[in-house]
């Protein structure tokens, strides 16, 4: 850029921006290195400090400053250092290429491991890297040892041992294994199909299966069977049952192998306890016997058509005298006793049963918010229905007498008692307990509820 294509207005600036840079240096020196330059204050800095390498200081007087006719060579000097520096700059320096990251080379378990696995081939069922015997036999991750200062190394034990494995209530074996063991003791294989990748499956075990009222109910009425989904054995069972999403539980009978009820995914203990109420009851024996007698084997296909047409309007006769006796009974029933008496006898009933009937709190709305304060129970009503509801864990128990008899509405003539249908619990709910919900331990339970 010429000197006459800039306003003395910007050749001042830019030797003001000259001057601010060479230190002590005078505006006549900031001049002429612009000339030199013409009028490039980038290159007229750099000429400046290359001019003074010689053993001149940047920061001196202006007679340490090269004479006006060496300004001219110093700057065609600078640019042809400056054109070599671009030039060399796009060509590859082979000698300057960075030396290759070595390779490292490793195994994740030792060869005394890797030869207990292949003379025990059993051992599939338990995922790689993991022995569930040791971890039983010695704190390790999941049960920190106590005593021991607080470390980053307990902390991460400490979070560890909350998604536990339920050893106490799993059976240790094969699938085949647990279905013998369950069909011999009469009782349903609760098998629970887990995955490493899915946190579900950590949040069973953290909040389900550690629940004390689930684990009872399954140590007593169920065989617990739990694997992951990339073993053998688990997915033998996914390829036999067609599953594909984990976690899974399932309720199969041990007899004949036929799956009964499956969840999916994260189930909640009182959820959990609620639906296997109905395999609490009877046995996988019990429910084949009931089978049977809903679908009797029918008459052989040599005896004749005219025999099974005889034996059917016998029946039907059997069944017209059965019914004309029972009008005939009932007949003479209302005839004995008189109409207005029964009357009286059903009021004195009533007014006996709402002298006796205790004086039920007040029930609130039901509470909601945080729910640690909160305490949440399951009903099974006389009439099969099945409700929920949740009450303060500071609440008395007596609000349950108060629930129950705002659903049904013979409660206000007919007594009725509450039970907990879980083994190891009391069989009857007393009312006359003075306690609340929280120091009861009925929170996620399940209430049978059972007229007198």
């Amino acid at each position: 850029m010429e000197a006459g294509m800039l306003s003395a207005t910007d050749q001042q600036s830019m030797v003001s921006s000259f001057l601010e840079i060479a230190v002590g240096q005078s505006a006549e020196t900031a001049r002429q290195f612009l000339q030199a330059t013409s009028w490039k204050l980038e290159e007229a800095i750099q000429l400046f400090y290359i001019g003074n390498e010689g053993g001149g200081t940047v920061g001196g007087s202006s007679s340490q400053i090269p004479a006006a006719e060496n300004i001219e060579a110093l700057a065609e000097q600078t640019s042809r250092m400056i054109r070599l520096s671009e030039a060399e700059r796009n060509v590859v320096d082979e000698d300057e290429v960075r030396a290759p990251i070595p390779v490292i080379r490793g195994t994740l378990y030792d060869d005394a491991l890797l030869a207990s696995r292949m003379r025990h081939p059993e051992s599939s069922s338990v995922p790689g890297l993991r022995n569930f015997d040791e971890e039983i036999k010695r704190p390790g991750v999941w049960e920190p040892e106590q005593g021991v200062a607080s470390t980053a190394e307990n902390s991460r034990d400490n979070l560890a041992s909350l998604y536990r494995p339920p050893y106490h209530i799993m059976f240790q074996g094969s699938f085949e294994k647990a279905k013998g063991t369950a069909s011999s003791q009469d009782k349903w294989l609760l098998v629970n199909l887990q995955s490493n990748t899915e946190f579900s499956s950590h949040k069973l075990n953290r909040d389900t299966w550690s629940n004390e009222a689930v684990s009872q109910t399954i140590s007593t009425n169920f065989v617990f069977w739990q694997v992951y989904d990339e073993t053998t054995e688990g997915q033998k069972v996914c390829t036999y049952y067609k599953l594909s999403i984990m976690p899974v539980i399932l309720v199969i009978d041990p007899i004949t192998g036929q799956k009964m009820r499956s969840w999916v995914g994260m189930v909640e203990p009182e959820r959990l306890l609620e639906d296997l109420l109905t395999f609490m009851d009877s046995g996988p024996k019990d429910h084949h016997v009931t089978l049977s007698h809903k679908r009797p084997r029918e008459s052989s296909s040599a005896q004749p058509q005219k025999t099974k047409v005889a034996d059917k309007s016998n029946e039907y006769e059997e069944v017209a005298r059965a019914l004309a006796a029972s009008m005939e009974s009932i007949k003479e029933t209302s005839e004995v006793i008189p109409k207005d008496k029964h009357v009286n006898l059903t009021e004195e009933d009533e007014k006996t049963c709402l002298e006796n009937k205790p004086d039920y709190p007040p029930l609130p709305e039901e509470p909601k918010g945080d729910k640690s304060l909160l305490c949440t129970v399951g009903f099974r009503l006389p009439d099969g229905r099945r409700v929920r509801r949740s009450f303060l864990r500071t609440d008395p128990v007596q609000l349950l007498w108060s629930f129950c008899c705002s659903q049904l509405k013979e409660a206000e003539t007919r007594p009725f008692r509450l039970a907990q249908p879980i083994p190891g619990a009391s069989k009857s709910l007393d009312y006359d307990t003075e306690m609340t919900f929280g120091e009861s331990g009925l929170a996620s339970s399940m209430i049978s509820v059972t007229w007198e």
